[in-house]
C-alpha cells in the first residue's frame, strides 16, 4: 500500500503546491515525545496579558466545538477533513485579557518546543485548540493532551503539548524558525524556508 498519493485535479484547490495526501496520520516529533497527565497539565498566560494559569477543568470548562480541518506538513505531505474537538482560539481569547500592544504570540510547549506566530495568524476562527481527535482523546504522539491547531499554515506552527502563550510586541523566533523554517509558514506560498537569512 502506497504511504502517499499524488492528489488528483479536483483537489487543487485544497492541496497547496508540492503536497501529497496522506494514507493514515504520519507522526512527526523533534525530540522525545512529553508524556503530560491531565491532572497536572496547566497553560499559563504571560507576557503583554494578564498573567492567567489554567488547569484542565479550567480549559474543559471553556465553550467546546466540533471542527473539520486540512492538515497540511512541511514535509510535503496532507490530511485532509481531520475531525477534532476542542476550544476555538476566539473562544479562548474571552477567557484573557491581553494588552493593545501584543502583535506576536509565542507557543511554548511542554518538552521545550516553541513556535511564533503573528497575533492576525493566532486570532482566527479557523483555529482552534484540540484535545480530541476522530472522537477519541488526543494521543501523546499528535500533542495530546492538548495541542493548538492553524489549518492555513504548515503542522509546525500547530504547536503539539501546548502549556504556555506568551504575548510580544515584537516577533521572536521559535524553534524551527531559529534553525532555517519560515517566519511564517503558509502553505500555498510554499513558504518552507526562512526569508530572513
Amino acid at each position: 500500500m502506497k504511504f502517499f498519493n499524488k492528489p488528483g485535479p479536483e483537489l487543487a484547490d485544497r492541496v497547496p503546491p508540492g503536497q501529497h495526501l496522506a494514507n493514515g496520520f504520519p507522526v512527526l516529533t523533534y525530540g522525545e515525545t512529553p508524556q503530560v497527565a491531565t491532572a497536572t497539565w496547566e497553560l499559563k498566560v504571560w507576557g503583554l496579558a494578564a498573567p492567567k494559569t489554567l488547569t484542565w477543568a479550567d480549559f474543559i470548562a471553556l465553550p467546546q466545538s466540533d471542527f473539520t480541518a486540512d492538515f497540511h506538513c512541511v514535509t510535503t505531505w496532507s490530511k485532509l477533513d481531520v475531525k477534532w474537538q476542542g476550544t476555538k482560539v476566539t473562544d479562548f481569547m474571552q477567557a484573557i485579557e491581553v494588552d493593545a500592544k501584543a502583535a506576536y504570540v509565542m507557543l511554548h510547549c511542554y518538552g521545550g518546543y516553541t513556535t511564533n506566530l503573528a497575533l492576525p495568524d493566532f486570532i482566527r476562527e479557523a483555529n482552534f485548540f484540540a484535545h480530541t481527535l476522530a472522537g477519541e482523546p488526543l494521543p501523546a504522539e499528535h500533542g495530546g493532551p492538548l495541542r493548538l491547531v492553524v489549518p492555513h499554515l504548515y503542522a509546525w506552527k500547530s504547536a503539539k503539548w501546548i502549556n504556555g502563550l506568551e504575548f510580544l510586541e515584537e516577533q521572536e523566533l521559535g524553534f524551527w524558525e531559529r534553525n532555517g523554517y519560515h517566519e511564517r509558514g503558509e502553505p500555498w506560498a510554499e513558504e518552507r524556508y526562512s526569508s530572513l537569512y
